[in-house]
């Protein structure tokens, strides 16, 4: 997982690539978690911003990535609670399964 954060430390955007590895295809629990916790995310975000995050998703090599829209300030902090607790419910995973399988990378973010 890529985070990328603002100067307030704030996420802007993440990304996940690759399956986790764990077991076979199909019977990865710790990639079926992260997928869950990620794409509950992804529809928290849709359901309750008033813009809609750009969200890009394939399947097949276990892409996916979401990049919130220009907010106002209570409307991103709100939706950090969202992120953050997809962030927390993931490092539990990488707590109990590993870095083997499970990577969380930071990056800055800037506005474009």
């Amino acid at each position: 997982m890529i985070l990328w954060l603002d100067e307030d430390q704030r996420i802007r955007k993440f990304e996940l690539t690759g399956h986790a590895g764990y077991a076979e295809y199909g019977q990865d629990i710790v990639c079926a978690a992260i997928s869950a916790l990620s794409i509950s995310a992804v529809n928290g975000l849709e359901h309750f911003l008033p813009q809609q995050p750009e969200v890009q998703v394939r399947d097949s090599d276990g892409y996916l990535t979401c990049s919130l829209p220009e907010l106002d300030p209570q409307t991103l902090e709100q939706a950090q609670w969202i992120l953050k607790t997809m962030v927390l419910g993931i490092e539990e995973i990488q707590q109990s399964y590993g870095q083997e399988y499970v990577n969380i990378t930071q990056r800055r973010w800037t506005p474009c």
